[in-house]
């Protein structure tokens, strides 16, 4: 363990890894208030556990668990309908084609729905996945193997595959 922080070394760990908090608040609550509310309580779950932080693992990692686990409790605990999910999946899916962008938008679109059907494991999973994190570092953040997770993460795969195709074939 280190040793305790101090605040002004809280809130520069806090702005370093803000991305983080963002896109967990902005995955799990399309609504600015639940986004504000959630926040909160990730900072709060983050500051009174700072002390706990174990520095032989990556800070963002920590950050990223404690973030998710706020975030999923929170809806669980307001069940919100299931739009609040994924608010925007352009902001974790950079994919850009200007020769079909309405194609690309239709296919954006598809993809949130197919991710927001999944599971609140499966969910996290999938967008560390897109947001470039090893199976390794997914591993550390959901807390479950590196074997677990590269089955789940071919398992969605496949199930946002056939979710396409199922699609394609009624078109």
């Amino acid at each position: 363990m280190s040793k305790p922080i101090g605040k002004s070394q809280f809130l520069t760990a806090l702005k370093s890894h803000e991305k983080i908090l963002f896109k967990v608040c902005s995955m799990y609550c399309r609504n600015p208030e639940d986004r504000k509310d959630v926040m909160q309580e990730i900072i709060i779950q983050l500051w009174t556990s700072f002390h706990k932080y174990d520095d032989s693992y990556k800070l963002s990692t920590w950050i990223y668990r404690i973030a998710l686990n706020v975030a999923i409790s929170y809806y669980r605990k307001t069940k919100r309908h299931a739009d609040n999910f994924f608010a925007n999946v352009s902001d974790f899916v950079e994919v850009y084609d200007h020769d079909d962008h309405i194609h690309l938008e239709e296919n954006s679109r598809l993809l949130h729905q197919f991710i927001r059907e999944l599971n609140d494991l499966n969910k996290a999973v999938i967008m560390l996945y897109l947001d470039d994190y090893s199976y390794k570092e997914i591993a550390g953040i959901m807390g479950i193997t590196v074997t677990n997770v590269a089955t789940k993460i071919n398992r969605i795969k496949q199930q946002l595959k056939a979710k396409f195709k199922a699609l394609e074939k009624n078109i």
